[in-house]
């Protein structure tokens, strides 16, 4: 079956219903763009939502009106990959906001430019804000940037959902060109060395004194200041308090020592007070597998997750998530998964 250029949202009564979520550089529409969300929304039932990356998703959408949606539009989808840079958050910065220190909308806009729908190991969300009020929410993106009087704070390693993380503070720069500079480090190490996992997992996995060597050492621009290991709230590297009784950190840092680790799935069928142990190499894939330990232990597998549809693998919900409710959700059955994912594992 083709591949459906939207996300699968739900599935009803045996309907599937998707959404597609155009880019929209920094949120700025022109009218005559805006109307036609309008049109496609009245065409095909649809329903508009505002997203928190500055786009516009439609949604309720039938799979056969997803190509003519675009279609109507007058546009390509943008992404090509699953775990790829999603957004780029901008705040309106000098250009229209009173308060804000540097111009980052021409900063963002360049960010947007060079690295939007780019493959990643997982999905990664930038932010740039022009002043500390931060209303891109910066920290809180894998890659974040905020303007200050002298010049930009960088941060990486932030993200929402349900395991938020409050990104690490990585340097101080002066000028536009070095905060790109510094930027394109980071995403390029990350980028290379990392697993299926976000920038805050990354981090967490090698150390913030090792990632901020890696991406600091050899880096041709003025560091303003001292690199601590806090970020801008005082929080130490792990995230603090809001890391502190965090299963997914705790299961990484055993991982880490070599202490075993166990998850424990949801109930329905499974009993919620039975561990499961962690997948071992050479040991089948079933139907309670734990989602992150397939893609851990046998990352060769990967295209037959990505081939229903999970995109998200890096996404902290896949920490915990056995394959039978991920087989649910994605409408699919979980024993013919099963059967496709030991072929593969075994290399047929």
């Amino acid at each position: 079956m083709a591949q459906i250029a939207g996300n699968l949202q739900r599935i009803k009564n045996g309907q599937r219903r998707y959404a597609i979520t155009p880019r929209i550089p920094a949120g700025f529409i022109q009218p005559d763009q805006l109307q036609k969300y309008i049109e496609v929304a009245n065409t095909f039932g649809a329903v508009l939502k505002l997203t928190g990356s500055q786009r516009i998703m439609i949604t309720n959408l039938k799979a056969e009106d997803v190509d003519k949606a675009w279609e109507m539009l007058g546009m390509e989808p943008a992404h090509t990959v699953s775990n790829r840079v999603r957004s780029v958050k901008i705040c309106p910065g000098t250009t229209f906001c009173k308060r804000a220190k540097q111009d980052s909308v021409k900063l963002g806009m360049q960010i947007e430019r060079k690295y939007i729908s780019k493959e990643m190991p997982s999905k990664m969300k930038i932010g740039v804000s022009g002043c500390p009020n931060s209303c891109s929410e910066s920290v809180m993106k894998d890659v974040g940037v905020i303007g200050t009087i002298e010049g930009w704070n960088v941060y990486a390693g932030g993200s929402g959902g349900a395991h938020p993380r409050i990104g690490d503070f990585i340097a101080s720069v002066t000028t536009e060109k070095e905060t790109l500079a510094l930027v394109d480090r980071i995403i390029e190490f990350y980028k290379a060395n990392a697993q299926i996992e976000r920038m805050g997992e990354f981090i967490e996995r090698i150390g913030l004194e090792a990632f901020k060597h890696a991406v600091l050492d050899g880096f041709d621009g003025a560091i303003v200041g001292e690199t601590s290991s806090t970020n801008a709230f005082g929080v130490a590297p792990n995230g603090g308090y809001a890391m502190a009784n965090n299963t997914a950190a705790n299961n990484t840092a055993a991982k880490n020592n070599n202490d075993p680790v166990v998850n424990l799935p949801p109930g329905r069928g499974n009993d919620p007070e039975v561990a499961v142990p962690r997948l071992e190499p050479g040991t089948p894939i079933t139907e309670n597998t734990i989602i992150r330990d397939i893609v851990d232990t046998y990352p060769s597998v990967v295209p037959v997750l990505q081939s229903i549809g999970m995109g998200c693998l890096g996404c902290p919900s896949a920490t915990a998530e056995p394959l039978w409710q991920a087989a649910e959700i994605h409408g699919v059955n979980v024993y013919d998964l099963v059967q496709k994912l030991e072929d593969a594992r075994k290399g047929a």
